[in-house]
Parts: structure tokens; sequence; C-alpha cells
């Protein structure tokens, strides 16, 4: 079996390469990749291999952005630190997934999942992990201000934010919301050409965008309209490459 790792976190990375070592003797890692742009280069040049492992978040962004850029013909086992509502969207689609921190009968049972699947019904394992990245995305969102519920556009959102394990949508008029998806369950819904996740804290969309400066050591300073209060926005010099292309997108 060959297996494609897809993982930032390189001592993760190892520890799956050594369990699935364990547990299947003969497998042979192809490659273990930290980021979405290393992974769709990799996937572009290389024939696909038998199984992915595929974390969530990679160093510059979403692993669904792989799925949407590259054809990827193989099956997919996601490692997530979901909570249980994203986790049955998982189920839902026939897509096999691991909760972080990896457990030795987790991997096991994923394996023998997908040892099930070969070789008839693999081509509709694939086609579930297509048609969950590109689920169409979120139009609006109900929010309640008092007693009175409203749906708020998703054109009208500037940004979403977490703060103290509560997660606000701000408009672009100012208003805050609270909402009760989290970022991470957020980030999966919404379209990635307009909305951009720059740290564990914040999604923004591009229309919020209203300055960008330089800062040392390759990270950037960003002004959003409205703007956040505290601490200034910070894009670290890990993530600017891909906001950078994500504007020029």
């Amino acid at each position: 079996m060959n297996v494609v790792i897809l993982e930032d976190e390189p001592l993760a990375a190892q520890a799956l390469a050594a369990l699935l070592t364990r547990l299947r003797p003969a497998t042979r890692m192809l490659a273990s990749l930290g980021s979405v742009e290393d992974a769709v280069d990799w996937l572009r040049a290389q024939p696909a291999p038998d199984l992915l492992f595929c974390d969530i978040h990679l160093s510059d962004g979403n692993s669904f952005d792989i799925f949407r850029q590259v054809a990827v013909s193989a099956p997919v086992i996601f490692t997530t630190a979901y909570d249980a509502y994203a986790i049955q969207a998982f189920q839902v689609n026939s897509v096999d997934y691991l909760l972080k921190p990896l457990q030795a009968a987790e991997v096991e049972r994923a394996l023998q999942k997908y040892d099930t699947l070969r070789p008839a019904t693999l081509p509709a394992a694939v086609a579930n992990v297509q048609r969950l990245v590109h689920t169409t995305p979120r139009s609006r969102f109900l929010v309640k201000t008092g007693q009175v519920l409203q749906a708020v556009p998703v054109e009208q959102v500037a940004y979403f934010l977490a703060e103290e394990g509560v997660v606000f949508l701000v408009t672009h008029a100012g208003k805050r919301f609270i909402i009760a998806d989290t970022l991470d369950q957020l980030e999966g819904q919404l379209a990635a050409q307009h909305f951009f996740r720059i740290n564990r804290q914040i999604i923004l969309s591009i229309e919020a965008v209203r300055e960008i400066r330089p800062y040392f050591k390759g990270r950037l300073v960003l002004q959003l309209a409205p703007p956040v209060a505290g601490e200034a926005l910070v894009v670290s010099a890990g993530r600017a490459p891909a906001f950078k292309q994500w504007l020029d997108h």
C-alpha cells in the first residue's frame, strides 16, 4: 500500500508513519507534505497513491483547497480536531476520519474500512470526497437579536471572530452577532475565493481588507473595516504567501 501523509506537524506525521508501518508492515510512505502548495505540486506530478492521510489544517491553508485545485483519484482518510457536528458530515459522505490525537485502534479501524472498499467501491469513495469539498458555500446565516431572528446574507459579512470560546459574525456595518458555528466548521462552508482564515481567531472576507503593510520577519499587518479591537492583526510569515496568493487570485 502506497501512502501519502498530509500533515504540517512533523512529529505528528512521523508518529502516523510509524504507526502505519507497525499496523501494515508492507506500507510504503511516498511522501509527507505539510502545505497545500506542496501537496498540489506533488499530486500533479506523481501517480496517485493508494491512500491519502490528510489533516484538515495545513501550514498554508485548509486542505480542502487541495481538492479544489487538483483532481485526486485516491481515497482519503481525514485527520481532524473537528467536533461531533463536523464529524457527522464526514460520516454522511462516507469519508472516514481520525479524531486527534490519533489512537492505534482507530487507525486500524480506518484501514480495515479502506480494505473493504477495494477495488470496486473506491471510485464512490473518491467521489464522496469531491462532493464534500465542492459543497455549495453558505449563502446566509441565521442570527438572533433579543427575541428576533434574522438571516444575514454572506455578502454582508466582514469577518468571523473567535473570542474566549465565542464566535461572532461581524458585518460590514459593524454589527456583531453570536453564531453557533466554530471557525473550523465555517472554514469548510465559505467560498474560498471570498474568505480566508488568517489565524485561529479570524476568518475575513476580501471586502473587509482595507490596508496591508509589510511587517518584520516576513509578516503582514492588516487593517480591516470595521476594525478589530485590540492588538494589531498580523499574518504570520508562514501564512503570508498563501494570503497574498488569495488576494491575487
